[in-house]
């Protein structure tokens, strides 16, 4: 909304100052920081509410230490980051950018369903919450929405240039592609598309093939952050490198300087998405003020399966998808360790007669807990492997 107040005002008025609302980095900038203080300021006051209404989940006996400490705290505090998000992309964000509009309708779909699982676990008392298959449901619809929008709008497509740029820029001998592309990492010539899974006589369902890849994405990785959300401050740190990561990504990619010096792929009005990307670190960062342990609130899926479905939309396009398992590591690893747990529990079941576990506990994190560390010491841990996954993932620019 400022960015077409102040585009308005520098066009018809020319009123000094006006013109620096049209720097991508200054808009970023303010994004991250009213990000932060609306999480900081206003989640006191959301906090104080939340205890108001009781919005408290009863936490389950799981003979992990410290838990009875966390009993009474308020949950979906989720709410904060969202609105933490929402407020800098609408007010510094242009609005007609499409990237924008998919980014602020995922993020208020998703949201509206961690809500109601949110709801239904504590004010109706109904310890399961939302139905999984309605949750599933929910994710699927925001794939389908996500897919048709990138296969369908004409604003969004792959810019490939026909010869390289000279150092006077010139960008005008080039051509747009609605080629369903992504990069695959490490790879020189890392430009793969859809295209080449789909068998002959499938040529015109290559769209079917790219959905499916996005519903499965938006699944896992949003329930990968959920599964995450077990600690104090985990969740939330582990998001905030992603987010960093999404952004660098995000910028590259929108800069015709810089994706051709890289060789990577162009991707035209891209670059607004930075705002949407600096506000989601800005509220994941500000959240840890008071989901730092010991915690205030939790993010509940109000929050978990935002952030996840944010961060998996946000790789989708900026065509990033192959480089989820190493970017979102720790995500992947929460799974995967359930997922064995489970399946390793119900096989030795079968074949033993009594369920034998792989780890003392799943999801991983309370693994740790059970060998006796303490939470904080986890959760800085898990944030420095989160670390390192960035590095490597930003190391794939190069390394190829």
């Amino acid at each position: 909304m400022l960015y077409h107040l102040f585009e308005n005002l520098q066009q018809n008025y020319d009123i000094i100052g006006s013109g620096v609302f049209q720097y991508l980095s200054f808009r970023a900038g303010m994004a991250a920081l009213l990000s932060l203080i609306i999480s900081i300021i206003f989640g006191k006051k959301i906090i104080s509410q939340l205890n108001k209404f009781q919005l408290s989940e009863k936490i389950r006996d799981l003979d992990l230490k410290g838990q009875k400490e966390k009993d009474g705290t308020p949950t979906m505090g989720g709410i904060i980051i969202i609105i933490s998000i929402l407020v800098p992309t609408l007010l510094f964000a242009d609005l007609s950018n499409i990237y924008i509009q998919l980014m602020v309708l995922v993020t208020s779909i998703i949201s509206i369903i961690g809500f109601l699982d949110d709801y239904l676990k504590i004010k109706k008392k109904n310890k399961d919450g939302l139905k999984g298959k309605f949750k599933i449901i929910g994710q699927i619809l925001i794939g389908v929405i996500v897919s048709y929008v990138i296969i369908t709008n004409d604003s969004i497509v792959v810019r490939d240039f026909i010869e390289p740029l000279s150092q006077e820029i010139v960008i005008d001998n080039y051509v747009d592609s609605k080629e369903l592309l992504t990069t695959i990492p490490f790879i020189k010539d890392n430009e793969f598309s859809y295209s080449w899974i789909t068998p002959n006589f499938m040529d015109d369902y290559t769209w079917l093939i790219y959905s499916l890849v996005v519903i499965f994405i938006i699944i896992s990785v949003s329930n990968g952050a959920n599964m995450t959300d077990g600690l104090d401050g985990l969740a939330a740190g582990v998001s905030a490198i992603i987010g960093i990561t999404l952004s660098i990504f995000i910028y590259l990619s929108g800069n015709v300087i810089f994706s051709d010096y890289l060789n990577i792929m162009y991707i035209p009005r891209i670059g607004e998405l930075v705002i949407f990307s600096f506000s989601f670190v800005g509220a994941c960062i500000g959240f840890i003020w008071y989901n730092s342990y010991p915690a205030q609130v939790f993010m509940g899926d109000t929050g978990s399966l935002s952030i996840g479905a944010i961060i998996a939309v946000l790789a989708i396009i900026v065509k990033k998808e192959l480089l989820i398992p190493v970017m979102c590591g720790i995500f992947l690893i929460e799974n995967l360790s359930v997922i064995i747990q489970v399946a390793y529990f119900k096989y030795s079941k079968n074949k033993y007669g009594e369920g034998r576990r792989v780890f003392l506990m799943s999801p991983l994190h309370h693994h740790y807990q059970k060998k006796g560390i303490h939470e904080t010491k986890i959760v800085a841990r898990f944030w420095m492997v989160g670390i390192l996954l960035a590095i490597i993932t930003l190391a794939t620019l190069k390394l190829r």
